[in-house]
């Protein structure tokens, strides 16, 4: 098995795992499992930076840290906006 299939196989088990457990969460976790997910996102932010940092001037390996720079920092400025938004569900209506 060549080491792009294994990728692959990661790749795949890793969505069906991620979808079935997220798929379980009840309504009242999804908060808490969003702050999680922010904090995962952060560590690919910083892994991302490194990359980058360690590259040189292999433009493949700029290319792939950017991306992943961009995807993440996306997902936590997303993350952080949709948590403030359900955190905000349950705030009072005088409350700022």
């Amino acid at each position: 098995m060549s080491a792009l299939s294994q990728a692959l196989w990661v790749l795949l088990l890793g969505s069906l795992l991620g979808l079935e457990l997220v798929g379980k969460v009840p309504p009242t976790l999804h908060t808490p499992l969003m702050s999680g997910a922010n904090a995962i996102s952060g560590i690919t932010v910083l892994a991302s930076l490194t990359l980058i940092q360690k590259a040189g001037d292999n433009q493949a390996l700029l290319l792939i840290g950017a991306l992943s720079l961009g995807f993440a920092l996306f997902n936590v400025v997303g993350g952080f906006l949709v948590t403030d938004r359900m955190l905000a569900m349950f705030r009072r209506k005088g409350d700022n």
